[in-house]
């Protein structure tokens, strides 16, 4: 029985007749562990950097370089898998990916060597890319004009923004209790699981493409609404990047608070993007994708106003960050609930392509935007959280001026 009872709501337009015949928590069960194992990946073992560069015999340099490699090959590996499952399908890039991450997080767990050692971590990105990319792909051939659409894509960018602040912890657990290289073990032991599910359950979705490869870049680079929503996805993913990167400071060295506490706020951010994202479904049925967008976009503004307020006119206490910061959350919640859908909807026979594309450029303006005006601007300070929030969200509202409701 499906989640929603509103039958009227279709498949995306073009898709074939696939069973995918999943309620929303069987669909979430299928298709969230490749979401989270792509994100755990990244820097799950970075507590334990140092115990690692002594049993590769090599310097702590090298092996935090594969956390930037990790990410850099995650991005652009999109590239090559995303067209791949326009041609050959969602399924079997999606297994690909989960063998090679699979097989890889094995050889890490067991390698000795530096240059091994890098080697498979590229792979292990190579594996996360396809199995993130075919993962949002089939969301978009399945719920692109269904409401479980929202719930799904707001929950799963709440996972990908949330998970690299937990995954360091649960890898110095693992450390403590067996040892680094069980990092990598329970990563491959995962992966396995999550492909074998996989193979057992997920139907194909895609659709043939009749589009040339030049018409599908031209189409999605000319298409409003993609700059439209990637834009919003890229200033909510943004926002929370630049939190991430200047919390620790202006929590724990400019108001004192200890690590446990500290921990404990940057949960209550996470609550409040999943809550919100829990009932995506229901107010993206009451505004659309454009009026969900600029709420979110408003909610965001707001978010960096208070800051700003608290800050700049008040004395910035730590009720008054988390408040702020709270309505950011839920602003990000909004926004993620609506980027994918809108900004894929219009390339349902080539959505791989139009999904490699779309995480490309938020990770680019992300990675760029967000570390600049963190330099820039000062790490200790609310100055790059206000600046970033409502500069970007800004930019978004006046660009869906140029779009459809």
């Amino acid at each position: 029985m499906s989640f929603y009872k509103n039958k009227s709501l279709q498949p995306a337009e073009g898709i074939l007749p696939v069973q995918w015949n999943f309620s929303l928590a069987a669909a979430l069960v299928l298709m969230a562990p490749f979401d989270l194992l792509a994100s755990m990946g990244m820097d799950i073992y970075l507590p334990v950097i140092p115990h690692m560069s002594e049993a590769l015999q090599t310097s702590p340099e090298m092996v935090q370089l594969t956390l930037s490699l990790y990410l850099g090959v995650l991005g652009t590996g999109q590239f090559i898998f995303g067209p791949l499952s326009d041609k050959i399908g969602r399924k079997p890039v999606l297994l690909g990916g989960a063998l090679i991450f699979t097989c890889a997080s094995a050889g890490l767990a067991i390698t000795g060597s530096a240059p091994v050692f890098l080697a498979l971590r590229l792979l292990q990105s190579a594996g996360a890319a396809a199995m993130l990319v075919a993962t949002f792909a089939t969301v978009r051939d399945v719920y692109a004009q269904r409401a479980e659409s929202a719930v799904i894509y707001s929950l799963f960018s709440s996972m990908l923004a949330f998970v690299p602040a937990l995954a360091p912890l649960l890898g110095a657990l693992l450390d403590i209790q067996f040892g680094w290289r069980s990092i990598f073990w329970v990563l491959a032991a995962l992966g396995a699981f999550a492909g074998l599910h996989a193979a057992w359950r997920w139907p194909e979705t895609r659709v043939p493409s009749l589009t040339k490869p030049r018409g599908k870049l031209r189409s999605i680079l000319g298409s409003k609404p993609f700059w439209t929503y990637t834009t919003g996805f890229s200033a909510a993913m943004g926002s929370f990047f630049v939190f991430f990167s200047t919390a620790p400071l202006l929590l724990v060295n400019g108001l004192g608070l200890s690590s446990v506490t500290f921990s404990l706020c940057f949960a209550s951010i996470a609550i409040v993007m999943v809550v919100f994202a829990r009932f995506a479904g229901f107010y993206t049925q009451w505004w659309g994708l454009r009026g969900t967008l600029r709420r979110g976009m408003l909610l965001i503004m707001c978010g960096g106003g208070l800051l700003l307020l608290f800050g700049g006119v008040m004395q910035l206490s730590v009720p008054a960050f988390m408040v702020a910061m709270w309505v950011v959350a839920a602003g990000i919640a909004l926004t993620c609930s609506v980027t994918a859908n809108g900004a894929l909807k219009s390339f349902g026979d080539y959505a791989g392509t139009a999904t490699a594309i779309y995480y490309c450029i938020e990770s680019l303006i992300v990675s760029i935007a967000g570390t600049l005006v963190v330099v820039l601007l000062g790490g200790n300070t609310i100055l790059p959280l206000v600046v970033f929030t409502i500069t970007s969200a800004f930019l978004t509202l006046v660009l869906t001026k140029t779009i459809s409701a």
